[in-house]
This record gives structure tokens, sequence and C-alpha cells, in this order.
């Protein structure tokens, strides 16, 4: 896999000068998980990395429950965390890739190519008997990072209205398959989903921390290789990003529509099936 590191890979580079581990346990109904048990423990080196604070800008009408932070501050937040351009990034969250994917796009998109997510995040590596620890690292300002954003990975919503009736563009939504037939929405202000969107749950990819196989993935996207283009989207830009990850392993060159289904649904004209 190219974009995640095992165990064993962290283990036997974790001394090295450029690596720069990144801690970003989360659970966007409560908002002191992540920190509280990054206090509790976390690999040793590991920073902690806020969704709501780092991972996410200004939130307002339009543009979903997570947009973009503004990426010059996130690029002086990145410098905070010691990361430069030479830096190799891993980052971790309890093992479902959720978070980590989210900031895993978030550098992708700011022009960084060497970043990973550990295989099977904290609780993975707590169960192998490897090292926590409680000690908060000292780290020196990086002074310089350069910001080169990868436009080509992100689509706002006038590109998704003007995909929907294409057959060559592939509309995917990664919630689970109960919101997507609108059978459940504990979130949103209506249930449904986006017309001609297809339903790829991105829960299917990653089940207790372990991640599909390539050849499972080939398998799992196959239907998608027919299309031009691949928008990917979630609830609100952030689960969305699995997809991501595991249709680049297969060559696929997702776009992601972050503001996603809560974006959509803040426009009253905009039609839900």
């Amino acid at each position: 896999m190219k974009n995640t590191v095992s165990q064993e890979w962290l283990i036997n580079n974790i001394l090295k000068d450029n690596l720069i581990i990144l801690d970003v346990r989360a659970e966007l109904d409560n908002p002191d998980y992540g920190i509280v048990e990054y206090k509790n423990g976390h690999i040793k080196g590991a920073q902690f990395v806020s969704v709501e604070d780092i991972m996410t800008g200004k939130v307002s009408t339009h543009g979903g429950r997570h947009p973009l932070p503004d990426m010059e501050k996130f690029i002086e937040d990145m410098k905070r965390l010691g990361i430069n351009d030479d830096s190799t990034i891993v980052i971790y969250d309890d093992g479902d890739l959720a978070m980590a994917g989210r900031l895993w796009w978030l550098l992708k998109y700011s022009g960084k190519n060497n970043v990973y997510i550990l295989e099977g995040g904290i609780k993975a590596w707590s169960n192998s008997g490897l090292e926590i620890t409680t000690e908060i690292p000292e780290i020196k300002k990086s002074k310089s990072l350069s910001l080169n954003i990868d436009s080509s990975m992100e689509v706002d919503i006038n590109y998704v209205k003007g995909a929907i009736d294409s057959d060559n563009i592939a509309i995917i939504d990664s919630r689970a398959a109960e919101r997507y037939r609108g059978e459940v929405e504990p979130i949103d202000k209506i249930a449904g989903h986006i017309p001609n969107a297809l339903n790829y749950p991105w829960m299917n990819l990653v089940v207790d921390g372990k991640i599909k196989s390539k050849e499972e993935l080939i398998e799992y996207f196959k239907d998608l290789e027919k299309y031009e283009e691949i928008i990917v989207h979630c609830g609100s830009g952030i689960t969305g990003t699995v997809n991501c990850i595991f249709m680049e392993e297969v060559g696929l060159k997702p776009k992601l529509y972050v503001g996603g289904y809560s974006d959509w649904v803040s426009y009253e004209d905009n039609i839900v099936i």
C-alpha cells in the first residue's frame, strides 16, 4: 500500500529526524475526546492535531459542517508541528482511518507527498504491546513549509450540479447505506442522497482496524473504472477521505466534494432523492 505504513515500518523509522507523527483521534459528538485520549497516552513523539481547531474552517450557512480551513493558516499550524517540505508524516487515529484520512487529504491537497497513515491506528499499536507514553514532545517550529494547492483534488457544489446528469462522471456517496437510502438521518436536516449518486460506504473498507487487500480493493471499485471522473462525498468531508485513499491505491483519481451532503441540503432548491 502506498498511502499506509505498518507497525513494523514505524518501529524501524521512529527515530529518524525527518519523521513527524501526528495523533488525530476525535469523536465528532465529543469535542474533548481526542485531546483527553492523547494526554492519557500516545505513540512516542506524536503530536495532537485537533479536527475542529486545525482541520476545519469557519462554519457558515453553506459549505457543510466541516469546511476546509484557511490553507495559509493550516500551513502555519503544520509549521508549528515542526513539519517542513522534507518531512515524512505518519498520521494515526483509533484505527478506522476517518480522522487520519481527513488530515492525510489536507496535507496532500496542500502539496505534501510523503504522507502516510498508520495501519490499525493506536488501538492496534497498543494491542501489540508497543510503547505508549504520556510525555509531550518538545517541537521546534519549522521555518519553511510551502503551500502548493492541488486543485484537481477538490470540486465545489456547482461542479457537482453539473455532474449529476453526466454518464461519464460518478458521484460517490460514502455514507452508511441506511443514510444514503434516506431511512435514517441522525445529523443533517433532510434524509436522502444527491440525485444519481452511487453508494460506496466508507466503513466497508476498514473493519476492526484491518483494511482490505489490494486485490479486494480492485474488486470493490472495479465498476468505477469506466468513468472519466469520480467525485467522492460524505456528510461533511471527513469520512469520504477513506474512499479517496483507497481509490488512489487502485489507480483511480477521485475528487472530493468537501462540503458533502450537509452542504447540498443547505440549499433549499437542491433536489434530494
